[in-house]
């Protein structure tokens, strides 16, 4: 929704509606709290209008006699500090039920609500991943939930102002009437000024919330591309981005803290100039014997009493428009279509290694104005599709068909933009194939039940990603693995070797991003944490292209050699990993083009060939060059 229609709206019945709404949610997600939150409000706001009577009952009972006679007696002054103590006793049990009633449900529905968005997240294909910055999605699971529902804070209070005023009321008009009728009078401009001051800070707060989002965006870009903001010199267009969209931030505060500082002082002012109209008229009332001392004293109380809890209708105002953008951010991510359906097949006890099969797999990535026209993860599609998907979106893969036996290493080969990194991703369930099938023994992988591709397959991906913990924690990502198996894995991973060299081996801290590692150390690592789970299927996307030549070779070896039950897909570049391979296929344009063994293509397909002997022919005629340009006869030189 945009900004300009939201607060626009927010001061309207319909977005109070849903905003009432937006609260039943909540209050249906922790009701004992928010009633334990209501009750102590109620018996702070029964109290605070006690108060003033109690004051009335002390002044004319204790303190007027005690004038009469000439000093206070130490009886008196115990029922005084009795009837006084005891009421703010009271009153202080109401704030603190309140309070704490109030703080529990608004973490207790933010954490229920974070949960909520960021099981989400994992349901959501990877398609709908794409288009939305994580910022984005880090501000949706913390500042928009928090915004959601930080109305529960002021809402209970408010709840019990009601009953405080109405208490109030009924205590004036007993008093006196006419005095009533003058205290009453700046409630309606207290709630008139509320409503202005609402309706002016709608806009404001609305914006300040959403520049909050764009600010997280813009850090956490900067953050993640720190390497390449700092290798390529780029600090300074870095720092500007971020502090032109934190100056948006800023400038939208100050607008609206403007609003509130304009209004605070009117709101304020406005039981001042009612208590001192009550004094005014009253000493009328008391010098006539309309009323008593005690009963001015008593009124005057309770206006000055009441007047601030009311502030309490302005907070639960104020919150509602960040309540509602909150709300619209938070419920977009929940209503999002697309998420993976699952089965309830079971891969079993299979042999070692799995068989893949994949029958005319197409697949075309979504793209942003696809996802407007359809609402949902997944673009529709066929085998038949032209160049470009239903919609516009280009075709990544086109009618795949492979069967690769349980075992068996096969190669894909392509050039770049081939379609590759999308195949490993269908193969492990990263996204589904706009049509066709993949399967795991005859399973097809939209069958299985959740968790089970994940027990038998598993993927390496050409961008690696260590976390912040020791060896142990990135193999074992948490799982009870005992430490031999963490070592067999670093050893087939060819690992095994730099680990034991750390301070600590496997319980050496490694750095945020492995920034103690190697680029090949990070990707044996990572192999390793694919290798320590036994998976009969192992799909690497480029996942040794940062290791030596002579490492590699070893570790495909190793893979190959082991039990010889592993069944292998690996993305290959290199002519040595190539050839270790049982078979290949060579994708070209989204196409399987051909599939045999390294010979086979080398000897009839000539866009295989020309691939993967383009850095020998380079070097070739590297060399050759070179050899033409040396001079035949010696150079004289001469000073």
């Amino acid at each position: 929704m945009p900004v300009d229609d939201l607060g626009a709206g927010a001061g309207s019945d319909r977005s109070l509606r849903r905003a009432l709404s937006v609260i039943a949610l909540g209050v249906r997600a922790e009701p004992r709290l928010f009633a334990i939150a209501v009750t102590g409000s109620v018996l702070y706001g029964v109290l605070t209008a006690g108060m003033a009577q109690a004051v009335g009952w002390v002044t004319a009972h204790q303190i007027t006699p005690a004038i009469h006679e000439g000093g206070l007696s130490r009886g008196r002054a115990l029922i005084i500090g009795s009837v006084i103590g005891g009421v703010v006793l009271l009153t202080t049990v109401g704030v603190l039920l309140r309070r704490i009633g109030g703080g529990f449900t608004v973490f207790n529905v933010g954490a229920d609500y974070r949960r909520k968005v960021t099981r989400q997240y994992l349901r959501l294909p990877l398609a709908w991943h794409h288009r939305h910055p994580s910022g984005q999605l880090l501000s949706n699971a913390h500042a928009d939930v928090e915004a959601t529902w930080n109305i529960f804070m002021p809402l209970p209070m408010s709840l019990g102002v009601l009953v405080m005023l109405l208490a109030g009321a009924v205590q004036m008009v007993l008093i006196d009437p006419v005095l009533a009728g003058v205290g009453l009078v700046i409630f309606p401009l207290l709630f008139a000024a509320n409503a202005a001051f609402q309706r002016r800070m709608s806009e404001r707060v609305t914006r300040a919330q959403q520049l909050r989002a764009e600010v997280a965006e813009v850090a956490h870009e900067s953050f993640e591309g720190a390497l390449l903001v700092k290798v390529m010199g780029r600090e300074q267009r870095e720092t500007s981005r971020f502090a032109e969209v934190s100056d948006r931030l800023r400038t939208a505060a100050i607008r609206a803290g403007r609003t509130r500082g304009t209004f605070d002082p009117v709101i304020e002012a406005i039981p001042t100039f009612g208590t001192l109209a009550v004094l005014g008229v009253g000493v009328g009332r008391v010098a006539s014997g309309a009323v008593t001392t005690a009963e001015l004293v008593q009124l005057a109380y309770l206006i000055s009493v009441l007047a601030f809890p009311v502030r309490a209708f302005g907070w639960v105002l104020g919150e509602i428009p960040r309540t509602l953008v909150g709300w619209e951010r938070v419920n977009a991510v929940l209503q999002a279509r697309g998420s993976m359906s699952h089965g309830a097949a079971d891969l079993g006890q299979g042999s070692p290694g799995a068989r893949l099969t994949m029958d005319g797999v197409t697949y075309s990535y979504e793209t942003a104005s696809d996802a407007a026209l359809t609402g949902s993860g997944a673009t529709a599609g066929s085998a038949d599709l032209p160049a470009s998907g239903a919609l516009g979106a280009p075709i990544a893969l086109r009618d795949i068909t492979l069967d690769v036996a349980p075992g068996e290493t096969i190669a894909i080969v392509g050039p770049t933009g081939a379609g590759k990194s999308t195949l490993a991703g269908l193969i492990v369930r990263l996204i589904d194939p706009t049509s066709g099938r993949v399967s795991i023994d005859g399973v097809d992988v939209r069958d299985l039940a959740p968790g089970a591709l994940a027990a038998d397959a598993a993927l390496v991906p050409q961008s690696t990603f260590i976390f912040d913990d020791t060896v142990r924690g990135n193999v074992t990502l948490g799982a009870p693995v005992p430490d031999a198996q963490v070592w067999a894995a670093l050893r087939t991973a060819h690992a095994d070797g730099f680990i034991a060299r750390l301070p600590d081996g496997i319980d050496t801290k490694v750095g945020e991003r492995g920034a103690t590692l190697s680029g090949g150390q990070r990707q044996r690592i990572a192999l390793a944490r694919a290798l320590v789970r036994h998976p009969r299927l192992l799909v690497l996307d480029d996942a040794t292209s940062a290791v030596d030549p002579t490492v590699e070779q070893a570790i495909l070896a190793a893979l190959g050699a082991g039990t010889g039950a592993m069944t292998v897909v690996v993305i290959a570049y290199r002519m040595s990993t190539i050839a270790l391979a049982d078979e290949v296929a060579f994708l070209d344009e989204g196409r399987l083009v051909d599939r045999g063994t390294h010979a086979e293509l080398m000897s009839r397909c000539q866009g295989y060939v020309d691939l993967v002997t383009a850095y020998a022919r380079e070097a070739a005629e590297r060399a050759a060059v070179a050899a033409d340009e040396e001079p035949s006869d010696p150079v004289e030189v001469t000073s």
